[in-house]
C-alpha cells in the first residue's frame, strides 16, 4: 500500500470528522485542534504501515 493512498484515505476521514464536528456546532478552535492531532496520527500510521520491513 502506498503512502499517498493511505494519506488520502486518512484525509477523507479527517474531513468527514471535521464536517460532523461543524454540524454539531463545536467551537472552531476545538475542531482545529482535533484536526491537527488527527493529521499527526495519520502521518505516524501511514509511515508505520508503508515503511519497508527490516531484513532479518
Amino acid at each position: 500500500m502506498s503512502f499517498g493512498l493511505y494519506a488520502a484515505g486518512f484525509a477523507i476521514v479527517i474531513a468527514g470528522l471535521v464536517y460532523a464536528a461543524h454540524l454539531m456546532r463545536l467551537p472552531s478552535h476545538w475542531i482545529f485542534a482535533g484536526a491537527i492531532v488527527m493529521i499527526g496520527i495519520g502521518i505516524l500510521s501511514a509511515v508505520k504501515a508503508t515503511r519497508p520491513k527490516d531484513p532479518a
